[in-house]
Parts: structure tokens; sequence; C-alpha cells
């Protein structure tokens, strides 16, 4: 539509003539009628419009955590509880190495893996550990990817990371594990 002077006109014909009514297009001009209350507007390629109205509360919300579990500079140590925080929504973990990751600012010189686990009240979330090959700054490209065996991190949760093993080097700094997935 367009405005001129003190009236609206129509597109190619095309009349919207219902309050709350939105413009859009398929294989033609076609208009999508008001929503509910409180409900937002969704793309959806499954709808002839490719919008549909949704409820807000049925909307995945990602969330991406990243924390810090070491200074940048000093050597990591093999020890438990490297950091301890708590979550502060409930989330629901992404699979493998979309949901859970970790890097250094420091890789590992020599030979080995730096291996890290993640705990949650006490309980690895982990069926495999996260690995870091040496010479890498990330877990994203180990040869053993991690698996995800708890994917329900519970709000307010105590969560602990530790440091299971490093290379033979032991030069590795600057550990971060990231969590990704949705807020439940």
């Amino acid at each position: 539509m367009s405005f001129n002077g003190n009236q609206y006109t129509s597109d190619e014909g095309f009349d919207l003539d219902t309050k709350g009514q939105i413009h859009t297009f398929s294989t033609e001009q076609a208009a999508i009628n008001l929503g509910t209350n409180n409900y937002v507007l969704q793309a959806d390629s499954g709808e002839s419009t490719g919008l549909k109205w949704s409820d807000p509360e049925n909307l995945k919300h990602a969330v991406t955590m990243q924390i810090a579990a070491s200074d940048e500079l000093t050597a990591l140590t093999v020890a438990d509880d490297k950091v301890t925080f708590r979550i502060p929504e409930a989330i629901t973990l992404n699979a493998g190495i979309e949901g859970v990751r970790a890097s250094l600012t420091t890789a590992g010189t020599t030979s080995g893996v730096t291996t890290i686990d993640i705990e949650m009240g006490g309980v690895s979330i982990l069926s495999t550990l996260l690995t870091i090959d040496y010479g890498e700054t990330t877990s994203y490209t180990a040869a053993t990817p991690v698996i995800v065996g708890t994917t329900a991190l519970t709000k307010n949760a105590v969560m602990t990371v530790n440091v299971d093993g490093l290379s033979g080097g032991a030069t590795e700094s600057g550990l971060k594990i990231q969590l990704v997935g949705d807020l439940t």
C-alpha cells in the first residue's frame, strides 16, 4: 500500500479491509488477519504465506553461556572444581559439540589431550568428556567428539568444571566453557 494525500491506495488491486490485517504475498497478494492477543508473528515455510501467529511460550529461546574456568596466562593444573557456578535458568543443551564446547587461549605443546569434565550437582553431564587435542585451542575439532549425557540443566543447579588431564607439556591456559541450548 502507499499513502496518497489522505488515504491509502491498494497495491496492485489488493485492499486490506479488516483491522490488524497484514499485507503479504504467496503466489499472489494475500492478507494475514489479526492474531490472538499477545501472540507473535513467526516465519513458517509450511504456511502458504510463509507466516503464522504463534504463542511466544512455544518458541525456542536460544541461549549461549561462556564461563571462564581459568585466567588467561597461568598454566592449567589437573584439578576438580576449577570453577563453580549456577545455572540462572533451566536450559536444554543442544546435542554433542553443538551444546558443550571448550576453548583455550594457549594450546598444549606436546602429545596428549586436554580433558575436561562438567558436573551438575557433583555428577558429570558428559558421557564422553570434552577433549582438546594438543596444538589446538578448541574442542570443536577434537578427534574424540564430546557426548552430552544430560542435556537438561535445572535452574539454580550448581555446576563445576574439572580439568582431568593435560597434554605432556602442561602449557595450556585460558580455559573457557561454552554451553549452548534453549531456555525451557
